[in-house]
């Protein structure tokens, strides 16, 4: 398994190397909203991406209303607004190893996001999707979903989700068990 501090990556039903030695997670992509909370997520893709010589995609969702059938549809930011936020995603992800790094900004209806970063994540290939998990309370997760809950479920690479709250390597016992984007639970 590749190790990154105390969090163990693996796919379902797949080993973290290729046969040659070298890890499978070469190509791996970062769904970024704002750089701020993604900034956990770019921690541990970059340090994934500097231990395997990787590359990185960041990707961010603009998102818009339905259209309406007379105004058109209505983007909540600017092209400008997502570029800036990729930029300073990217200048993120350099500060914390330098991995090569594209990125890219896809429209989206708003209830499509995880659609659209599975697509992204199949389109380029990623071998593996890094996100970040806000904490929010288990009822509004249960009643309203959550976007890294839908990636989980759409993408065909394995997720792996990082806590906002990850910070100078600290993890929580939570993210310890996350592998491939699946919480193996305690035992």
């Amino acid at each position: 398994m590749l190790n990154i501090d105390q969090l163990e990556i693996a796919g379902p039903g797949t080993s973290a190397h290729a046969g040659d030695g070298r890890s499978s997670f070469r190509r791996i992509l970062v769904p970024v909203r704002w750089p701020g909370e993604s900034g956990p997520a770019l921690a541990v893709a970059a340090r994934v991406c500097g231990m395997t010589g990787g590359a990185l995609r960041l990707v961010h969702v603009r998102t818009c209303d339905p259209p309406l059938p007379i105004a058109g549809r209505f983007y909540l930011e600017t092209p400008g607004e997502a570029a800036a936020a990729l930029e300073e995603a990217l200048l993120m992800a350099w500060a914390c190893g330098g991995p090569r790094a594209t990125t890219v900004v896809v429209d989206a209806r708003h209830g499509d996001v995880a659609v659209a970063i599975a697509r992204q994540a199949a389109a380029w290939p990623a071998d593996l999707i890094v996100l970040a998990r806000l904490p929010r309370p288990a009822i509004t997760r249960l009643v309203l979903g959550s976007v890294p809950d839908q990636v989980m479920r759409k993408a065909s690479c394995p997720v792996l989700a990082i806590p906002a709250t990850h910070h100078d390597g600290e993890l929580s016992a939570q993210s310890r068990n996350v592998v491939g984007g699946h919480n193996r639970g305690s035992t």
